[in-house]
C-alpha cells in the first residue's frame, strides 16, 4: 500500500463564515486557526497548505473575560528612538477591532512560510455584510460543534 501525500493541486478550498458576535476572542481564533491550516481536513498534512477561506463578521462585538480590556497590552515599534508604542485592548477595539483578531489568530498559527499564506485566507469584516456572496461560504458553526469549540 503507497502512503498518499496531498498535493497543492489536489486541494479543494471552502468557504465558511462566522459571526464573532459575543464570542470569546481566543476561543474564536483557535477554531480559525485551525480551519485556515485544514485541521478540520481527513488529508491534513502540516507540511502543505490545505486549509480553507474564512469569512468573520462583527469583529468589533467580541469579547474577552476578566480584566483583558484593561490589563492586555499590544506593544510595537516605530524603529525610532523612543518610537515604542503601547496600546489596550480596549483601544484597540474601539479603533482596530479586525487587528485585534488577526493579531490573536496570526500568532496561533506556525511561524512558518505558510502563515502569510494562511492569512490571506482570512477576511474580517467589522459589519455583517460581506462581498463574497459568490463563493456561497457555509456556516462555521456547524462545524465548531462537532469541535464543540465554542
Amino acid at each position: 500500500m503507497k502512503t498518499f501525500y496531498l498535493r497543492k493541486e489536489d486541494v479543494k478550498r471552502d468557504w465558511y463564515v462566522i459571526d464573532a458576535t459575543g464570542k470569546n476572542l481566543g476561543r474564536l481564533a483557535s477554531l480559525i486557526a485551525n480551519v485556515l491550516r485544514g485541521k478540520h481536513k481527513p488529508v491534513f498534512q502540516k507540511d502543505v497548505d490545505c486549509g480553507d477561506f474564512v469569512i468573520v463578521l462583527n469583529a468589533d462585538k467580541i469579547t474577552v473575560t476578566g480584566k483583558k480590556l484593561t490589563d492586555k497590552e499590544y506593544k510595537f515599534h516605530t524603529n525610532r528612538p523612543g518610537g515604542l508604542k503601547v496600546r489596550t485592548l480596549e483601544w484597540m477595539l474601539q479603533n482596530k477591532p479586525e487587528e485585534v483578531l488577526a493579531l490573536a489568530v496570526e500568532r496561533m498559527l506556525p511561524k512558518n512560510k505558510l502563515q502569510k499564506r494562511f492569512m490571506k485566507r482570512l477576511k474580517i469584516y467589522t459589519g455583517s455584510e460581506h462581498p463574497h456572496q459568490a463563493q456561497n461560504p457555509k456556516p462555521l458553526e456547524d462545524l465548531a460543534k462537532l469541535w464543540k469549540a465554542i
